[in-house]
């Protein structure tokens, strides 16, 4: 019994932030619906959905800035609704639009939200420079807000959320708007200042959950679909897509009666999409089908499983619904 409690504990002592039994309701509307997750000191969490799925409303309820219908939120044991200063000093947040002050120099901005924090001024005078560095700021630090690039401000934002040091970063969309250069730089930035951090972000990119993510977790209406590790989801898609190409088109019922085949997709001329069957290798029967019956076979590949099949494979259902 002993031994159960002091494990229970030690696994609680891991814990960065824990979620239990969240909901939220808008009037009539459940923006969430009883979810509950965890998410371990060092892990990097992308938190997944469709827009108005409720991954906005789970991070503002975990920083503080909104208030949950039922249910709680702890931040390295502190309950967010109860102990909001505590949490606040080892939580940084981006929110999905940047709220920066657009007349303020970057350094002098960076000085402001870190006074804002209660660090001293000799502290600031260490911490500010090195956070401009670390965010790829030395050149800007300089310039008003307002004349930067959206990417530029995207760093800026990343700067405010780490100039107290936080244990744990909460990123929404940290990328939205960006162009691809910008995008590959902020995701190499995340990725460098997250080595000793906790870090959820929210994302709509799937390249970024890949790049970047050690778990995912899917919300959908409110409720979460998927929670697991991004290997995992990979490959426990439920089915296996065959690509194959004829010299011209051929009957589609013959694919169709092919053993393992749910379903074929025609792309274009003599190019078809096979779902098969899970574990149903049907590369032999589609050698055999075009032996027998003397047709041209020029292409036949293996789909890959790909995050954003298996998005839709999450979310679809209930949108359509």
């Amino acid at each position: 019994m002993h031994s159960q409690v002091l494990k229970l504990l030690l696994h609680r002592k891991k814990m960065s932030l824990h979620v239990s039994n969240l909901t939220k309701v808008y009037g009539q509307q459940k923006a969430i619906n009883d979810i509950s997750f965890s998410v371990e000191k060092g892990e990097i969490v992308g938190f997944l959905g469709p827009n108005g799925a409720g991954k906005s409303t789970t991070m503002k309820i975990a920083t503080g800035y909104l208030a949950p219908t039922a249910g709680t939120i702890t931040v390295n044991q502190f309950n967010v609704a109860t102990h909001s200063v505590q949490v606040r000093k080892i939580l940084g947040y981006l929110p999905e639009h940047n709220p920066l002050y657009l007349d303020m120099f970057v350094h002098e901005y960076l000085h402001f939200v870190g006074k804002v924090f209660q660090l001293s001024t000799s502290q600031l005078k260490g911490r500010v420079p090195e956070i401009i560095s670390l965010c790829g700021l030395d050149r800007e630090q300089n310039k008003k807000i307002e004349a930067l690039s959206k990417g530029y401000r995207q760093r800026v934002g990343l700067a405010q959320a780490l100039i107290h040091n936080p244990e744990v970063l909460i990123l929404d969309e940290p990328t939205t708007g960006l162009d691809p250069n910008q995008i590959l730089e902020i995701r190499k930035l995340i990725k460098q200042i997250s080595q000793n951090k906790t870090v959820i972000f929210s994302t709509h990119i799937m390249q970024e959950v890949q790049a970047l993510c050690d778990r995912v977790i899917v919300i959908n209406q409110g409720v979460i679909v998927a929670d697991d590790r991004v290997e995992n989801l990979l490959k426990h898609q439920k089915n296996n897509h065959l690509i194959v190409e004829f010299e011209s088109d051929v009957d589609e019922q013959e694919l169709r009666a092919l053993t393992g085949v749910e379903n074929v997709i025609f792309l274009k001329r003599g190019l078809y999409r096979l779902v098969t069957t899970q574990g149903v290798d049907l590369r032999p029967e589609v050698f055999r089908l075009a032996a027998d019956k003397n047709l041209s076979l020029i292409g036949l590949r293996q789909e890959e499983n790909s995050l954003e099949e298996i998005f839709r494979d999450l979310t679809a259902t209930n949108n359509e619904a």
